[in-house]
């Protein structure tokens, strides 16, 4: 049996349960892979206003075209084109994903 949570439950007015507040470790076990990928309103944003989810992302994160070529191994010229693109292969999505610290999910175009 595993150690019980340190929770706080706190109560409205006529005494009912309304919310139990716990350790941000223990929420992240708890929600495990049951929590989606998210996209941030200035990711959204840019893509909104005609940006590919590529370089929405790469803005957001603050690099350049280069730094995300070089954590990929590839061209600066190479990352322009994909960064261009408005529908990435699944294996340049993944890759780039993974040089971004993102999910492939996170890298569709809306």
């Amino acid at each position: 049996m595993s150690a019980p949570i340190d929770v706080q439950i706190i109560r409205a007015a006529d005494g009912s349960p309304a919310f139990a507040v716990l350790p941000y470790a223990e929420y992240e076990q708890l929600a495990g892979s049951g929590a989606k990928p998210s996209i941030p309103h200035e990711v959204v944003g840019k893509m909104i206003d005609g940006k590919t989810a590529a370089r929405a992302w790469r803005e957001h994160l603050g690099l350049t075209q280069s730094e995300v070529a070089a954590r990929m191994d590839i061209t600066q010229a190479a990352y322009s084109q994909l960064e261009s693109s408005e529908k990435l292969r699944p294996t340049s999505r993944r890759r780039l994903a993974e040089a971004l610290g993102l999910v492939a999910e996170q890298l569709v175009q809306i």
